[in-house]
This record gives C-alpha cells, sequence and structure tokens, in this order.
C-alpha cells in the first residue's frame, strides 16, 4: 500500500475512533470480545475476534462487522454500536481483522473479487462457517456489514458468497469490483474519487460473474454515503445503486423517498417497508465518519434483527383472509431474466370501489420456474398455481391504489409471464 494511502487510511480511521467515541461504549455485560485462532482455511492471516451476547437463544442470528483502514476488530467493537445492539436483540458479532501493513482488506485482486478465489473473503467466510457449527446459528439469518474498506468488503462479500449472506449494510464504500486492480497494489484511485461509473447492466455482470452457475436468491443491500465524503467520492454512493438494483432486477427509480431524520434523504427500490431489497441512504454535509449515532441501529432493522434476534421464536402472526368481493384490479408483471433465473416485479391496482385490508392474489407460474425468495409478499408455493399475499405493513390499497412485490425465481428454458392472475376471488385485468 502507498504512503498516500496510508495517510488517508489513518485519517480515516482517526475521525472514525473520534467520532464513534462520543457515540458509544462497550456494552454493559459479562459477555466478552474473545480471539479465536484456527478457524479454517485463511489464506492472509486474518485475525478473529467473537462477540457472544448473554442469553443467545437457540439457532442465533450471526453478523458479520468489518473494520476500515488502519483499524481492527476489537476497534471496530469498541468504536461502533453493534455490540450494545447485539446484547439487545440476541445476535452474535465476528469481528475480523486484516494484518497486513495498512490494515486494508483485500477487495482489490482477481482472487478477492470471485467465489472462493482465495485472499481475505475466504478467510472471512472460514470464520463464519466456524461460528456456524460451534454455536448452530440460523444460516438464513447471517449478515455482514462494514466502514470504508470494511463497506467495500461488504460489497465484495455479497458479490462472492450470495448463498452465505441475507444482507449486508455498506457505510461508505464502493460497488462491488469497482477497486479491482491487477497490478498488485491495493488502492484504486479512480474509483476512489468516483470517476468509475458504469451502466446498471454492466455493474450487475460484475456481481453475476463473481460466481458463475449460482442462480439462487441475492442478498438484500443497504448502502451509507456522506455528500461531503473526500476519501471514498459520494458519486460511489450512485454506482453502488445501479449495481444492486440492477442485481435484483429493479428500476432505479425509488419506490419511496423520505427523510427518516434531518438530513438522512432515503431511497427504497423494489419495496417501500423497513425491509427492501434495496434501500439507499444520502447523508447531507457528512464526511467520511459513518457509521454515526442512531446508524448502526438502522442497520440492524434493516436486516430484521430487531424482529424477535436470536430469543425464542415470536408467535408467527396468522394470515389475514382477504376481504372478499373486493377483486377488481389490473396487474403490470415486468420479468429480468439471465440465464437460469429471473426476477419479476409485480405491481396490483386495486380498480374496484371499496378498500382492500388484505390481499391474495393467483397466478399459475409456466412450466420449469420455480420461486426462491420475495419480497413485500409471502408466496406459496414455489411453483405451478401459487399464492402471493400482503405482507403486514402493506395489505391495505385504497381505490385507485396500488401495491408491489416482487420475487426471484430459477427456470429452465421457459421465460414466459403467467397468463392470467385472481385478487381475492376476482379475475384481474
Amino acid at each position: 500500500m502507498n504512503v498516500r494511502a496510508r495517510i488517508v487510511g489513518a485519517l480515516i480511521a482517526a475521525v472514525t475512533l473520534i467520532v464513534a467515541g462520543l457515540i458509544t461504549a462497550p456494552p454493559a455485560s459479562s459477555a466478552q470480545l474473545t480471539e479465536v485462532t484456527g478457524f479454517g482455511t485463511n489464506p492472509t492471516n486474518l485475525r478473529m475476534h467473537l462477540y457472544v451476547p448473554d442469553g443467545v437463544g437457540t439457532r442465533p442470528p450471526l453478523l458479520v462487522a468489518v473494520h476500515y483502514c488502519t483499524g481492527s476488530g476489537p476497534a471496530f467493537y469498541s468504536g461502533t454500536e453493534f455490540a450494545s445492539l447485539a446484547d439487545r436483540y440476541k445476535f452474535i458479532v465476528i469481528y475480523p481483522s486484516a494484518t497486513r501493513s495498512g490494515s486494508c482488506f483485500d477487495v482489490s485482486s482477481p482472487q478477492a473479487l470471485r467465489h472462493d478465489g482465495g485472499s481475505d473473503p475466504v478467510g472471512i467466510i472460514s470464520m463464519v462457517r466456524y461460528v456456524q457449527q460451534r454455536y448452530s446459528t440460523d444460516p438464513d439469518r447471517t449478515f455482514v456489514t462494514g466502514a470504508s474498506s470494511g463497506a467495500m468488503m461488504t460489497n465484495v462479500l455479497l458479490g462472492d458468497y450470495p448463498d452465505v449472506f441475507k444482507a449486508g449494510a455498506a457505510f461508505a464504500g464502493v460497488p462491488f469490483a469497482c477497486f479491482a486492480t491487477t497490478d498488485g497494489s491495493m488502492w484504486n484511485s479512480a474509483c476512489a474519487n468516483g470517476q468509475v461509473s458504469k451502466t446498471p447492466q454492466q455493474w450487475g455482470d460484475l456481481v453475476r460473474g463473481a460466481y458463475p452457475g449460482y442462480s439462487g436468491p441475492r442478498p438484500r443491500m443497504q448502502v451509507w454515503h456522506g455528500t461531503a465524503d473526500t476519501t471514498l467520492q459520494y458519486p460511489n454512493f450512485q454506482e453502488e445503486i445501479k449495481q444492486w438494483t440492477n442485481v435484483h432486477g429493479l428500476s432505479q427509480t425509488p419506490s419511496s423517498t423520505d427523510q427518516p431524520q434531518s438530513g438522512w434523504n432515503r431511497t427504497r427500490y423494489g419495496g417501500t417497508g423497513t425491509t427492501a431489497p434495496v434501500e439507499a441512504i444520502s447523508l447531507q454535509g457528512v464526511g467520511h465518519n459513518v457509521p454515526m449515532s442512531g446508524m448502526a441501529a438502522a442497520a440492524i432493522a434493516f436486516f430484521g434483527l430487531d424482529q424477535g434476534g436470536g430469543g425464542p421464536t415470536p408467535t408467527p402472526t396468522p394470515t389475514p383472509t382477504p376481504t372478499p368481493g373486493t377483486g377488481a384490479c389490473r396487474v403490470t408483471y415486468t420479468m429480468n431474466t439471465w440465464n437460469t433465473g429471473f426476477t419479476a416485479a409485480v405491481t396490483l391496482t386495486n380498480t374496484g370501489t371499496s378498500q382492500l385490508t388484505s390481499w391474495a392474489l393467483i397466478f399459475t407460474l409456466p412450466a420449469g420456474q420455480s420461486v426462491t425468495s420475495a419480497w413485500n409478499a409471502t408466496i406459496s408455493p414455489a411453483s405451478g398455481q401459487v399464492t402471493a399475499r400482503n405482507v403486514s405493513y402493506n395489505g391495505t390499497v385504497a381505490p385507485g391504489a396500488s401495491a408491489s412485490f416482487g420475487f426471484q425465481a430459477t427456470h429452465t428454458g421457459n421465460t414466459s409471464k403467467p397468463s392470467a392472475f385472481t385478487l381475492n376471488g376476482a379475475t384481474c385485468t
């Protein structure tokens, strides 16, 4: 790593630790941060620290929290709110540490940018598998977050291992493969300066190319960036949005826009709820010193870890009975296909005169198509005649209003669309 990058990294670390020190202290708990050795394949000699809160339940969730350049796992533990949130919601946290000069993670080499290619991602996945086996964590609730170099690694891990992580939250990062180099260096000035721009399809292809042949569901992504970031410049924020909306087959037009806090401008894509497929938060006037107070909690909410946590399994909410006799609707069904998979974005509009308080949309998937994941709806069974039902936050649809949901599926060559839709027993147009 060159002298310039080390100086920049030191400045980043100094500012981050100063700000974080004002935010939080290590959690008041008898649980301790513990170093783990011998956790598995570790080609770049990463260190692993583990935080297991008191009272975690059976099959607890797992979060990987990845530090910035010149940082360490213990520094990220003490300087962020993730451990105190783990105490509250009962999930386990892995804190990896880079050990090379400058303590940046490898997000640049060809090895780091492909599934099981080598370098740092392989070591981090060994940590995940070690904890999954030792603590019987829930594989469907495995997440990753990070700041700066750790945010770039968050993008890399979601691209390399979509089969491992269900979602990620990147604080001041860059898109997957934006920092790629072939000269052995770990600094890409063009990317850092926000000068690398690609089409959504090009960015999406880089992610899909990291794991050729993978056709399963893709992790959800939350990205954060300050408009005054002079280290990893603000244009990288929009490039990340391009990439992850394309990976999910979504439009770059937000499904919703709001300001959850002063200076936070949030856009959601493919859904309007807390767990939308892609969420982006622009931070007005903020530099590279993130996450700041409250941001870690917002990431935990995006992961869904504030709903049930790792304690006893919450009682399932009964499936609401669809409002009878109010099925007049119009359906828009848009597909984005690739080799053996596709995503579908579905919008149903209530063309009746009565408000829906719940909905069930029935349609038949063509032969060879099978749903692997869905957002803003529950879909069952996976193939044949399926029923998409509203979730807790989008069941009410006023006359003339719409509700949207989407799903990812596999196919065996037939990429036709369903021929008919029925809403609450009435045929749609």
